[in-house]
Parts: structure tokens; sequence; C-alpha cells
């Protein structure tokens, strides 16, 4: 096992640099100038905005900047915020709990769903259960984040007065009553995601439990009068549950996409969010941050579905 980690973990490493270079090429050939307000402003010298400049390396060559950035990273030097003025590490820092929680937990909510519909849709095919398990599936991702969360704002906030729209930070609490203010307006968020997530996944996990249900080693259980509960659990869903991972981990980038999305209509103070502020700003140390933590995520999950290959079926090798 430690030498498959240790492969996979040098084959990571070149993937990782391949997206660093591309995210900093296209950001510094990108449109627009982060001290544009300072050159419009007169009561700022010429002499000074070029010193600064200077000393931020932005007058240099594209491989040079890539270098020192690079070199930096490696020293655990991000940067710091045109914006702001805050290291950029200590920005991620703030915001990422707040989105690896809501990230997190909309997994969790749409594999609750996804996995127990979808085994149950396909062990009764063409009945009224799976073809309500369908129609869910269909709506469910048919229907983009922002607009189930604007109505779930609607019918939650608006209208019945349960859980707020706006994710605070500064909530005046203490004990249980901090955590219970925390969980009621993450509620949302996490079900626009789970949802979403979890509709495109039913109908996946249905199919990957139609093949595998089909196959000659689940009729030969039958034939032996295993009860139809122990095949399903034993010999049927752990084998579908293979292609599963791999979509699931295939799908961290569109999650991570949606999560930006539904920051945003929630004011959750995420890196998402974060993200998007940086954007406008044209605050080019915290986008290329930003992003690379977003490629660090996506191959670490990568990861943990290539370890979990072996736990689903022993048949895969770690040699």
């Amino acid at each position: 096992m430690l030498q498959y980690l240790i492969r996979r973990l040098l084959i990571a490493i070149p993937s990782l640099l391949g997206i660093s270079v591309v995210l900093f090429t296209v950001l510094a050939l990108a449109p627009g100038d982060p001290f544009e307000e300072l050159a419009t402003n007169p009561a700022i010298p010429p002499e000074v905005r070029a010193n600064l400049r200077a000393s931020l390396g932005l007058d240099d060559p594209i491989h040079q900047r890539y270098f020192a950035w690079l070199f930096a990273m490696l020293r655990g030097e991000w940067g710091y915020s045109f914006v702001s003025r805050i290291p950029v590490d200590d920005l991620i820092l703030q915001r990422l709990p707040t989105t690896v929680v809501v990230i997190g937990a909309s997994q969790i909510l749409a594999l609750a769903i996804a996995l127990p519909v979808g085994v149950l849709a396909a062990a009764r095919p063409y009945s009224l259960f799976d073809q309500l398990a369908n129609l869910f599936a269909f709506v469910g991702f048919s229907l983009p984040t922002f607009f189930t969360g604007l109505l779930f704002i609607l019918l939650f906030s608006i209208t019945l007065d349960w859980l707020p729209f706006v994710y605070r930070t500064n909530i005046e609490a203490t004990g249980w009553r901090w955590w219970w203010e925390h969980i009621r307006q993450a509620i949302m968020p996490v079900m626009v995601l789970g949802l979403f997530q979890g509709a495109s996944w039913t109908r996946f996990v249905r199919s990957a439990v139609l093949d595998v249900i089909r196959l000659d080693h689940v009729t030969t259980a039958r034939a032996k009068g295993l009860p139809e509960r122990r095949i399903i659990t034993r010999h049927v869903v752990r084998n579908a549950l293979i292609p599963v991972v791999t979509l699931v981990a295939l799908q961290m980038p569109i999650v991570f996409g949606g999560a930006i999305v539904t920051e945003q209509i929630f004011r959750v103070p995420g890196i998402g969010s974060l993200l998007i502020s940086a954007i406008l700003a044209n605050d080019t140390p915290v986008i290329m941050a930003v992003t690379f933590v977003f490629a660090c995520l996506v191959v670490f999950f990568n990861l943990l579905a290539d370890i979990l290959y072996g736990f689903l079926d022993p048949r895969i090798s770690y040699r």
C-alpha cells in the first residue's frame, strides 16, 4: 500500500506542476492591470507606481515570474493580496474550513440519497418507485443550483421564516446555541448542493446496479437460495460502487464550481466567494492560490478514489 501511495503521489506532482503552469500563464496573459486604480490616481507619482511594480516583479518575463512564484509557494510564502494587503495563505485558511464543511456535508447528503434510492430502483426496475426515482433524478439535475437556491430562499426564509438566507460568521451565542445557529444557516447551502449531486448520482447508481445484478455470480447466488437482501448488499452493491467512486472523484471540479455559485447566493464566506471577489478586483495572487488549492483538492479526491478501489474489489492489487 505504501509503495502504491508513493507512486500515485509521484504521478500527482507533475500533474500539479502542469496545472500551475497553465494557470499562471493564463492569468499573466489575461487583460487588466491590478494597479489600474493607482495609474489613474494623480496623487501617486509615476516613479512610485514603477517602484511598486518592480518590487512585485510584475514587469519581469513570465517564466521568471512563474519560477519565483513556485519557489515561494514551496517555501510556504503565497504572497500578499493586492487588495486587502493580507497574506494569501491567511485569507485561504480563514475561508477554506467553511467550504470544506459545506461541500463535505453536501456530498454525504448526496450519497445518502443516491445509494439507497438508486439501489432500490434497480432492484425493482420499472416499478412505481423506480419511476418516481427517475422523475426525481431528472428534475433534480435539470435545475441549476442558483435556481434551486433562490427557490429555497423564497420558501424557507421568506415564506416560512424557518432558516436564515445570509450566512453570518459573527454569531453572538455560546455553547449549543452557537452550534445550532451555524447548523441552521448551513442547511440550505448543503441541501442545494446535496440534492443536485444526489439526483445526478441516483441515475448512475441505478445503471451500475442494473449492470451487476444481471451477472452470472448474482444468478448463482440466487440459485443457492441466499436471501435477496444479502445478495444485494454483498454481491451487487459492492461491485456496483466501483464506477460510482470513479464518478464521484471525477465530478469534484463540478462540485467546487457549484459551491462557488451557492456561496454567492447564500453569502457563505468560503473560498468560492473569495475567488469571485478576487476575480472582480483582478487580485492575481489570490486567484492563483485559490485555483491551485482547488486543483490540489481534486487530485487528492482522485487519489482517495484509487485507494477505495482495493477495498471495494479484492481483485484490484496495489502492487
